[in-house]
């Protein structure tokens, strides 16, 4: 099968020229004129970008979910080609209904309709892993069903080998290869999708963000329903919304556009900076709004998580940027440790300028925050800093949250929305509020050490005493055995001296 499998890619690659991209890398072209008597009858009018998304389309959606994970590295892959592939959609057939219930009656271990009141047979979505149904709990409750597509490890193994020797054929015959690093991005994109397989951990995800936004008003997440869920089924409330994408339709609910573009750069800056746990992979099919103006999230399986180090650099960043403070910029990046501590301040600090200074000849409403962060992270590369996992799923998030809150109000300026809220942020961080938030967190733990704090101090005091003790005995032992060397020295030298003088009288004498 892997060998069919294999054939059929070197026969969609050619189909659609994809050997013409690594020809092009041929500076002296006989390469391609060699290449070209045998291809001579292959003409192609499109761009380069738009027959890679065509051949990654016809492959399957395996490879459909790696370009749009590749998309995502706009710190390694040409602007055209990262446009292109960020155009691909998981637009893939349903699998038999059959096949589904045979999933379900074998995870549950008795027909489905002991299961569920009720069971829909039609599917209402379906993606590359896994659809979705809808159906009812013997209690009334609505719940949607999502299953796991049959057999799809096998072919993701498959289709993961086949990945791994193309990125090491491309990194031994591409000059260009050892740059985009192919075979770390198909590490990383098996770390993802082998994460999307386990739907257990979709819906723990799904149960974090839904605990971290309870009773807001800005954002709905469907709650899991446990005693359904296994590895390969995920059970969660049945959500009722307007595709963000159908702008006719939210207006005719009465929903406010603009608000709604401003609640989506909130709700992205909530997750991010408070939170630390944000939605990845927040693309229209995933959103919805509600009938009241709030947004409903779905798809749990890529999730992005910020540590404290994270959130202080890119918090740094933003206001650094909108100050024009190119040197906190390259301070935060040493201090983060993401470049190392040798660099040059002031060569790094030109640099960020060099590159950042034009984006602020536009209006700040047109400065897109997504491309910012690529810039930064494109000139940092050359002072040898890696790009964190991490902030690649945030950027490509952000370039999401943006698309879609200009597509929903053109004005929207981003900096003046998202401003107020770092600006908080940070002085909840480093200010007065910081200092009582870290004392409220602290004095639980205050409250049972304090009653043994005596004793702690007794027993340090007593501690640090037999410490003195002990080192005083050393020091002593130490002095004592100097000045036993110190008489041996002498002796030795006595003892040395009168030879000396003993034979000196017999040569004389």
């Amino acid at each position: 099968m892997r060998l069919f499998r294999l054939a059929k890619i070197v026969s969609v690659s050619l189909r659609f020229g994809l050997d013409r991209m690594v020809l092009d890398a041929d500076s002296s072209g006989r390469l391609a004129r060699i290449w070209h008597t045998f291809f001579f009858w292959r003409t192609f009018s499109q761009p380069r970008g738009a027959r890679l998304r065509q051949a990654l389309e016809s492959l399957g959606p395996i490879f459909v979910k790696f370009g749009q994970m590749l998309s995502t590295r706009r710190d390694l892959l040409p602007p055209d080609l990262a446009d292109e592939l960020a155009l691909l959609q998981d637009r893939v057939p349903p699998f038999p209904t059959e096949q589904a219930l045979a999933v379900l009656e074998g995870f549950y271990g008795k027909p489905i309709d002991e299961v569920f009141d009720d069971f829909e047979r039609t599917p209402v979505a379906s993606a590359s892993v896994a659809q979705v149904h809808f159906a009812r709990l013997p209690d009334g409750t609505e719940v949607a069903v999502k299953v796991l597509r049959p057999g799809i490890e096998r072919v993701i193994e498959h289709d993961l080998a086949l990945l791994e020797v193309a990125a090491v054929l491309l990194e031994k015959i591409w000059p260009e290869g050892r740059r985009l690093k192919p075979r770390e991005v198909v590490a990383e994109f098996s770390k993802y999708l082998h994460d999307e397989l386990d739907l257990m951990r979709e819906a723990a995800n799904c149960s974090q963000l839904r605990r971290n936004f309870t009773e807001s008003s800005l954002l709905i997440v469907p709650e899991v329903h446990w005693d359904w869920c296994g590895s390969k089924v995920m059970v969660m409330e049945r959500m009722r919304g307007v595709p963000i994408s159908q702008t006719p339709a939210l207006l005719a609910q009465g929903t406010d556009l603009s608000a709604l573009s401003r609640a989506g750069v909130e709700i992205f800056f909530t997750q991010v900076f408070r939170d630390g746990f944000f939605h990845a992979d927040m693309h229209p099919g995933n959103i919805f709004v509600h009938r009241d103006g709030r947004y409903i999230a779905l798809d749990f399986g890529i999730m992005g998580t910020l540590n404290e180090v994270d959130k202080n650099y890119l918090a740094t960043n933003f206001l650094a940027f909108f100050k024009r403070d190119y040197r906190r910029v390259a301070l935060a990046h040493i201090e983060a440790g993401w470049v190392p501590a040798k660099t040059r301040v002031d060569e790094f600090e030109a640099a960020i300028r060099t590159v950042c200074e034009p984006i602020f000849d536009k209006p700040l409403k047109d400065i897109s925050f997504g491309k910012t962060l690529l810039r930064l992270f494109q000139t940092a590369r050359r002072f040898e800093m890696e790009v964190q996992p991490q902030l690649v799923l945030l950027q490509k998030t952000l370039l999401n949250i943006e698309g879609l809150g200009r597509q929903l109000d053109p004005e929207l300026d981003l900096w003046k929305t998202a401003k107020p809220f770092l600006e908080r942020w940070m002085d909840e961080r480093m200010g007065m509020r910081a200092l009582v938030r870290g004392v409220k967190e602290e004095a639980p733990a205050w409250a049972g050490t304090l009653p043994q704090l005596p004793r702690l101090v007794h027993h340090a005091l007593t501690e640090s005493g037999r410490q003195q003790s002990a080192q005083q005995q050393r020091l002593d032992d130490l002095a004592a055995g100097q000045r036993r060397l110190t008489r041996l020295l002498l002796l030795v030298g006595a003892v040395a001296a009168t030879l000396l003088g003993l034979e000196l009288h017999r040569l004389l004498g």
